[in-house]
């Protein structure tokens, strides 16, 4: 059991992470294997964030004070904060795939999407349920949705391009 003084100290240093964060994304946390955790902390330092873990209680006491009116108490079992300092769509993305990999089953990856739990826009003050943040993880990156828009917006005009060249063709 840690002292008073060891809970300010890991309350201070959330406090840091969260001064500098954008996103909060809380993931279940529960029947990950220790080499597991590790390799998960890897995937959110390469993404712009930190994994703290915590106890729910200290982390209510830590969002009060930061005026977030958020309740941990309605995730049950483990829950680790991922401090992101990107948005939700950039580091959701990276940790419900990790989630995916390590899945054992066909099962167990449909429900990978069940181990983020939910979020909180920090710069927005906006909270995001569980659906919602499993929908934006599963999203792909930015830059294929915008290739995507573009393919889609050039493929009438391309089309047309090949009508006219098929047309000049026939005529001579």
């Amino acid at each position: 059991m840690k002292s008073k003084s060891q809970k300010g100290e890991e309350l201070k240093k959330a406090g840091n992470l969260l001064a500098k964060s954008q996103t909060m994304l809380f993931a279940d946390f529960g029947r990950v294997t220790a080499e597991n955790m590790r390799k998960l902390r890897q995937v959110v330092r390469d993404n712009g964030g930190d994994l703290k873990v915590m106890k729910k209680r200290l982390l209510n006491v830590l969002l009060k004070e930061k005026g977030i009116d958020y309740d941990m108490r309605q995730f049950e079992g483990s829950v680790g904060t991922i401090f992101a300092q990107e948005g939700l769509d950039k580091i959701g993305g990276p940790v419900y795939r990790f989630f995916q990999e390590i899945a054992s089953d066909t099962k167990a990856k449909q429900q990978a999407g069940q181990k983020l739990l939910g979020a909180y826009d920090v710069a927005g003050k906006a909270a995001f349920a569980q659906a919602t943040v499993a929908m934006i993880a599963q999203l792909p990156p930015r830059e294929v949705l915008l290739g995507q828009l573009l393919g889609t917006m050039a493929a009438p005009i391309t089309s047309f391009l090949y009508i006219l060249d098929q047309k000049s063709k026939q005529t001579t």
